[in-house]
């Protein structure tokens, strides 16, 4: 099995060369606009191409307003503020994502409580979810609280797992009856909609990477999706230090952040929409012939649910077994196909080991037996 994937995934990009896991594309209008940008000398947080790339966003996603940030991990914490997550709130999210997304509500001052994902989607799992709360929450006059340390659980955070959208139905409905705000992790799941709806624009605030490894890139940069019109103008305020707008003074009227996507890195992002539903419809295709590959081994591969159009930005299949996972590792990167194991889990890493946490049997199940294949969203010649 592993020398026919190698020679399949070979085939599959044309290529004897090194096939990494996610490479960006660059077939479009990227080199000209960026050289407007610099011919134009607005090469920082004035210019017109933020603008219109946070327009191009608003216009895909059909949120009412964009905010373009530096990174993905700004466009989440600057999220978590704008929901109301303060110093010693708890906000609720999974064991089995990337560190940023527990990396955004530390460096605010609040702690994560962990729960177990969904076999549906690899997201947060509402039926642990709700186990969760029963056990470790009470309602009380300032919301939901943690029963030992009274601590307020402001939100909860899913993450839509390789781009496959969580079950987003049933987490608002336990977020309303516990009232708690719900902000989507969404950096990995631009191009992908629930119900029709796209991810990001449910939740209270929704927050998308664009590194150089996602679908489409900025080279660094991150978007946050806003629900309404008003949450959308003061979360631009924020994020450009709180500056009231005049011809020369410099009146800033709260602490913000200085979290502006450069002028240089939008005009990068602007070319790479104009190319994105491409890039959907190749990403697609690839997870299709990848799910035939495996459709009569031992190996499963991971499809997006039934309710979901997924972008499939990451494609991954779990193994029989851990030894199966580290041996199809070793040797596929050893014959140029590069091929990663899931991140470990978040309660395992030093700065995480004390949150509070359910039981997380399906995290640790999918960490030891889960290996990620090449997506690249090149174009495919079969």
């Amino acid at each position: 099995m592993k020398k026919k994937l190698v020679s399949f995934i070979k085939d599959l990009y044309q290529t004897n060369e090194f096939i990494p896991l996610h490479a960006p594309s660059f077939n479009g209008n990227e080199q000209l606009y960026v050289s407007e940008t610099i011919q134009s000398t607005f090469v920082s947080s004035v210019g017109k191409y933020v603008d219109d790339f946070e327009k191009h966003i608003e216009a895909y996603t059909k949120t009412p307003k964009a905010v373009a940030t530096v990174n993905g991990t700004a466009a989440l914490h600057t999220a978590l503020y704008m929901a109301g997550v303060r110093a010693n709130d708890i906000v609720i999210t999974q064991a089995l994502t990337f560190v940023a997304t527990c990396n955004a509500l530390h460096h605010m001052g609040a702690e994560p409580a962990f729960v177990d994902v969904s076999p549906v989607s690899l997201g947060l799992c509402p039926k642990a979810l709700a186990v969760f709360l029963d056990e470790h929450a009470i309602l009380t006059e300032r919301g939901a609280v943690l029963k030992t340390t009274k601590q307020r659980i402001k939100a909860i955070v899913p993450m839509h797992t390789f781009g496959h959208p969580a079950e987003l139905d049933e987490l608002m409905l336990i977020c309303r009856n516990w009232g708690i705000s719900l902000i989507e992790d969404a950096a990995e799941s631009l191009g992908s909609f629930y119900k029709g709806q796209h991810t990001g624009t449910l939740g209270d605030f929704g927050a998308i990477s664009f590194n150089g490894n996602k679908i489409i890139t900025t080279g660094g940069g991150g978007i946050v999706l806003c629900k309404t019109l008003d949450s959308g103008i003061h979360t631009k305020h924020v994020t450009t230090t709180a500056k009231v707008p005049h011809p020369y003074e410099f009146y800033h009227d709260e602490a913000g952040f200085n979290y502006r996507m450069p002028n240089l890195n939008a005009a990068l992002g602007c070319a790479q929409m104009e190319v994105l539903s491409e890039f959907v419809k190749n990403k697609r295709k690839l997870a299709h012939l990848y799910s035939d590959f495996f459709s009569e081994s031992e190996f499963k591969f991971v499809t997006e649910p039934d309710y979901a159009q997924s972008n499939y930005w990451l494609n991954a299949v779990i193994c029989p077994n851990p030894q199966v996972r580290e041996s199809l590792i070793k040797e596929t990167n050893e014959n140029g196909v590069m091929t990663r194991p899931i991140w470990q889990l978040m309660h395992r890493l030093p700065m995480y080991k004390r949150a509070i946490k359910g039981k997380l049997e399906y995290s640790e199940y999918i960490e030891k037996h889960l290996v990620n294949l090449p997506s690249s969203p090149a174009k495919l010649i079969k």
